[in-house]
């Protein structure tokens, strides 16, 4: 009996291998709604960090999505843990992440549209969201606990939202206002796309804070000529924030990409105390320490900032146009000079037109999403070079096609689903076989399979067999017609119960 077991789970994996593996994309007999993309692991090496992979896969207007888009956390494998698809591939998610939450791990991100992905002309400019999107908050069950908007007649930006330490969310937010941009070099009958970032109290949406960048940046300071306004609905996306956190003494320091700079504003006074990078850069730089296009400015102790370097692309009137990077910068208050500390390079080199991330690691590790590049790497801390980029390269995943990934993180996560585990069963040959997963179950160590001559008489015919992925598929020696799964966790305990299936 063994050997035939093997023999047909032999078969099944290799009539799934070929399924999958033209197109890319997951198909799992008993999730048939579920198709996340299918990665490949490039670089896996000892000393990664523990921890899920969380990215949220869309892609680029006229490019071909592979599998759909959604948030989507998976093993360091590539295997899928949980994926939550969305409707339709013109609707996205962005940020995704585990924060904590009065004490509790929840899971958040923003979901809409992203202009620039629905047409060659969109309304707005590429990157920023369309009217009606949302932040939301999930907790461990993966039930939304809640909703929230942006205020004073903004939109809930793409780029950013964090839970503080007092429990409210500190995010990004956008609108268009009507403007004469030929001052700017730009259209009379214009508009400035401004960035706004707003603090609210999460059970009531209540605004605890605002900052307008109009009112406190000079427009005329952009690294984007006002010109190409008449390239967007005549819209001039002067700033573009992408990234915004809280440090010491009551500050924000905040990433503008389209400025080259990163701010650091006193949050009572609204003013900005130190200005690094940009046209009225307060620092210096030392050797290969500048940046262009950035993303994900972050403090580090010790006086230091990590940010995601794209340094290419973003405007072909605007040079330079280098190798994408993560950073760790130095800053030196005295001599008001950044200096280099460490920097993580892709093997082979990447060149970024836009997004990126740079996550520090509880082992000190440095993890990177390559933003509009299909990458994701973990690097040992000490860093690398441009000139020997596989040196403390740990870990390289690529997505399919030109999938992207706003932001890649990794995080820990117990993933306790309130819903049943899911269970289809088919005839093979002489056997049947019984698929059994649990989307989000993180705890799912192995399967128990029950049957019976009727739904009733259900009796253990598979006492445990181990989980193999995010589906397990269990030839089972009883015809049913009627199968159940339980799953069990690490100690043998039963979690979770599917409803009664029998053979399709």
């Amino acid at each position: 009996m063994d050997n035939r077991i093997n023999n047909f789970r032999a078969e099944i994996a290799s009539r799934n291998y070929l399924d999958h593996a033209r197109p890319q994309v997951w198909n799992f007999v008993s999730a048939p709604a579920l198709h996340p993309m299918k990665v490949t692991i490039n670089v896996n090496e000892p000393g990664t960090a523990p921890g899920f992979l969380f990215v949220a896969p869309y892609t680029a207007y006229e490019e071909i999505m592979i599998g759909q888009t959604g948030a989507l956390i998976m093993d360091q494998m590539g295997i899928p843990v949980w994926f939550r698809p969305l409707g339709s591939i013109y609707v996205q998610n962005t940020d995704f992440r585990v924060q904590s939450y009065k004490g509790r791990p929840v899971l958040t991100m923003w979901q809409g549209t992203i202009s620039g992905t629905q047409s060659a002309t969109p309304d707005l400019p590429a990157g920023d969201p369309e009217p009606g999107a949302y932040f939301q908050i999930l907790n461990e069950n993966y039930n939304v606990i809640q909703k929230l908007t942006a205020k004073m007649g903004f939109t809930a930006d793409v780029h950013e939202f964090t839970i503080t330490k007092r429990n409210t969310a500190l995010f990004t937010a956008v609108k268009q206002v009507p403007a004469n941009l030929t001052p700017y070099g730009g259209p009379p009958k214009g508009y400035f796309d401004d960035y706004s970032i707003q603090e609210v109290d999460i059970e009531t949406g209540r605004l605890l804070f605002f900052w307008d960048v109009l009112a406190h940046v000079n427009p005329a300071d952009s690294m984007i000529p006002a010109s190409s306004a008449v390239s967007s609905n005549n819209i001039w996306d002067c700033y573009h924030v992408n990234s915004v956190e809280e440090g010491p003494n009551n500050t924000l320091l905040i990433s503008m990409r389209n400025m080259w700079a990163i701010y650091n504003i006193d949050k009572e006074t609204g003013k900005i105390i130190w200005q690094l990078g940009g046209k009225r850069s307060n620092f210096s730089f030392g050797p290969k320490a500048g940046f262009a296009w950035q993303h994900d400015a972050r403090y580090r102790p010790g006086n230091r900032i990590s940010l995601f370097d794209d340094a290419c692309c973003a405007s072909s009137s605007s040079p330079p146009e280098g190798q994408a990077r993560g950073l760790i910068l130095q800053l030196d208050f005295q001599s008001m000079t950044a200096y280099k500390d460490r920097t993580y390079y892709h093997d082979p080199a990447l060149y970024v037109p836009s997004q990126g991330n740079v996550q520090g690691l509880s082992n000190g590790n440095q993890f990177v999403g390559w933003g509009q590049e299909p990458y994701l790497s973990e690097f040992a801390y000490e860093g690398n070079t441009s000139e020997n980029p596989a040196s403390n390269f740990l870990y390289d995943m690529q997505f399919p096609n030109q999938n992207l990934s706003y932001r890649a993180f990794k995080n820990k996560w117990v993933g306790l689903p309130l819903y049943p585990p899911s269970i289809a069963v088919r005839q093979l040959c002489e056997a049947v076989i019984v698929y059994a997963s649990w989307n989000g179950s993180t705890e799912t160590a192995a399967w128990q399979v029950l049957a019976g001559p009727t739904c009733n008489t259900l009796s253990v015919v598979v006492p445990c067999i181990p989980r193999t992925g995010f589906e397990t598929d269990i030839p089972v020696p009883s015809a049913g017609p009627y199968f159940q799964v339980k799953a069990l966790n690490a100690r043998g305990q039963i979690i979770g119960m599917s409803q009664i299936a029998s053979v399709l």
